[in-house]
């Protein structure tokens, strides 16, 4: 989505920045990982696909994505590479009723479990609320992923579905005032333009 396209937001543990080309080559060594494709729901791509996939995300009017940065890694070398920790994105999949789902991965094991992943799906729930104009928030998350399903169910999502055939549940949430409220009270973030 080029409405993030020059987004910088800068969190207490992370920074967000936009899916870029040059991000390419290590999300692609991640998506590798059968337990990263298994926990996401991904298929493996080959390089020169997933350079068509992040085309598509930085142009597509339905779709946003930030790379999350480790902050403390990313004032210390200055380096997006190797400060990458995963992605958040949205994908609005109903304009009509400004319904999008929202995706968060932590690819790299020494990020997880320490409520990065918490903070970078706060920051984004706020940021398609604010900016892209979601009504609506729904989560596909894999049965096997039982830390994503409980962060989302603490996030205020409760179960819309569940697929057998594909092995996941549907959570879905509604925005409200009081509830964007409470996501911008959780974490001190700036939103600035690059």
């Amino acid at each position: 989505m080029r409405i993030n396209g020059n987004t910088i937001i800068n969190g207490l543990n992370i920074v967000l920045v936009p899916y870029r080309d040059n991000h390419v080559p290590k999300y692609h060594s991640w998506m590798k990982s059968e337990e990263l494709q298994k926990l996401t729901a991904s298929e493996p791509l080959t390089l020169e696909e997933e350079y068509e996939m992040q085309k598509s995300w930085r142009e597509d009017e339905d779709k946003c994505t930030f790379i999350i940065l480790d902050k403390r890694i990313y004032s210390e070398k200055n380096n997006e590479i190797e400060s990458m920790i995963g992605d958040t994105n949205i994908f609005i999949t109903n304009k009509d009723t400004a319904t999008a789902e929202i995706e968060i991965m932590i690819a790299e094991e020494r990020a997880r479990g320490k409520k990065i992943g918490w903070e970078a799906v706060i920051i984004m729930l706020f940021y398609g609320i604010k900016y892209v104009g979601v009504k609506k928030y729904e989560a596909k998350i894999s049965f096997a992923n039982n830390v994503s399903i409980n962060m989302f169910k603490k996030l205020g999502f409760s179960e819309l579905s569940r697929s057998e055939v594909f092995q996941e549940t549907t959570l879905e949430k509604n925005v409200s005032a009081d509830w964007t409220e409470w996501l911008h009270r959780q974490f001190n973030f700036e939103i600035q333009n690059c």
